[in-house]
């Protein structure tokens, strides 16, 4: 009988610690698909502006890559357990700091706190993925991600309800207090293992600062934060870019994600089959389409697009930090934590570019007499034309990589760990 050696546990506790990984995945993801559905309610409350609310979500994406940027560095001292108790630590003090924040300070810096703490899940638990699951690291790596669209999925339908019955944002913040408490008492009493490749810290990381400097890992952390913007910078503004189009955001917001998460659940044997550059290939390609898709169409027809744009988002950033995990070994934590950092920091930048964007593009419908739903479709069209350079130069950049490396290694066309 063959046996699944992706999921063989390595360590007594590892279901516990795969599942409790999970839930705080769920957090981080539940904070991307609220903040998505609040923002015209924030900006309503307190007046800001498009920009001034890309201020505010850029402030998690700049938080995210500082907590794995210093959780990559010290992982081999720290270890998953105190990462993530730092993470449980920031996600309360962030939702409960926005809950009773008043001004844009106040929200800029609960903000930071909580894209702190999400960075920290994800320092603490793609490393931590990893060496449970050697056998198998870029399959368990997309089980573990389906829990970000699907905790998005979980967050775009609780935002959608909680609005639809009246609740105010404030409410919608303090719910995600309830799956950050429970990933908080699955820590207490749960050991964690000590892999012997981090038992000479300062060894350890002195060779993953070193294994940085390849062409390959440069070249993978410049395409992530194309990857990235393409997924959470379109996921993030989809109420102002499709709010008018006939089709509801936070159902659009779900429908992509419910489709991310199954993809990333049954990813095994895509990967096994066509290999990471292969899929990330495809994945551009599909998400240009579904971009294209989302300009040319409306009304219902929208949920088509957002179809095929969750297809090809969906590989994106697990098979990203997969790719660093199986052929770029020597990086270790440190390797995973900055290509997620840089995901993530690419967003910092580019949220606020985009919340000008729409700012810009709205003022340019309004001087062309349109008003009320037309103003918002064709400033989100013209939004929509400027992101889909983005996985267009991925097709670029991604297509070369896989010819690149379809030619160089022979091996059944799979790519092979250096």
């Amino acid at each position: 009988m063959n046996v699944d050696t992706a999921t063989i546990p390595a360590h007594p506790q590892a279901s516990r610690m795969f599942t409790l990984s999970c839930v705080a995945l769920i957090v981080t993801a539940m904070t991307f698909a609220i903040r998505a559905g609040i923002l015209g309610e924030l900006g309503a409350q307190y007046g800001f502006s498009n920009e001034q609310l890309g201020w505010i979500n850029s402030m998690a994406f700049l938080g995210f890559p500082l907590a794995m940027i210093f959780g990559g560095l010290l992982y081999n001292y720290l270890g998953a357990k105190k990462l993530l108790w730092l993470a449980f630590v920031c996600h309360f003090l962030g939702l409960t700091m926005t809950i009773f924040s008043t001004s844009f300070a106040g929200l800029l810096v609960s903000t930071f706190f909580v894209g702190f703490a999400n960075g920290a899940v994800e320092a603490g638990c793609n490393p931590l993925i990893s060496d449970l699951y050697k056998n198998n690291k870029t399959t368990m790596l997309n089980r573990f991600h389906v829990w970000f669209p699907g905790g998005i999925v979980i967050g775009a339908l609780v935002s959608a309800g909680m609005t639809k019955i009246g609740l105010t944002w404030e409410y919608q913040i303090g719910i995600m207090l309830i799956p950050t408490f429970i990933y908080g008492f699955m820590l207490m009493g749960c050991k964690f293992p000590t892999f012997p490749q981090y038992e000479n810290a300062l060894s350890s990381t002195m060779s993953n600062i070193k294994s940085l400097w390849s062409f390959m890992f440069i070249f993978l952390m410049i395409c992530m934060t194309i990857t990235a913007t393409t997924e959470l910078g379109t996921q993030q503004w989809i109420t102002n870019l499709l709010g008018a189009t006939g089709a509801h955001p936070m159902l659009i917001l779900a429908l992509m994600t419910g489709i991310m998460a199954v993809g990333r659940f049954f990813a095994g044997p895509l990967v096994h089959t066509f290999n990471p550059t292969g899929v990330l290939f495809v994945s551009a390609i599909l998400s240009t389409l579904g971009l294209f898709l989302m300009i040319q169409l409306e009304g219902s027809a929208i949920y088509i697009a957002a179809v095929v744009f969750a297809l090809g988002v969906t590989y994106f950033w697990p098979t990203m930090i997969g790719c660093v995990a199986e052929y770029q070994p020597k990086t270790g934590a440190l390797g995973m934590s900055l290509i997620g950092g840089a995901g993530m920091f690419a967003l910092s930048v580019w949220n606020p570019i985009i919340g000008g964007w729409i700012d810009s593009a709205q003022a340019t419908a309004a001087a062309n007499n349109l008003s009320g739903d037309a103003l918002i479709v064709a400033s989100g069209q013209e939004v929509l034309s400027i992101i889909i350079f983005l996985p267009a130069s991925l097709i670029v950049l991604l297509g070369g990589f896989y010819f690149y490396m379809r030619k160089t290694h022979k091996a059944h066309g799979i790519l092979q760990p250096d």
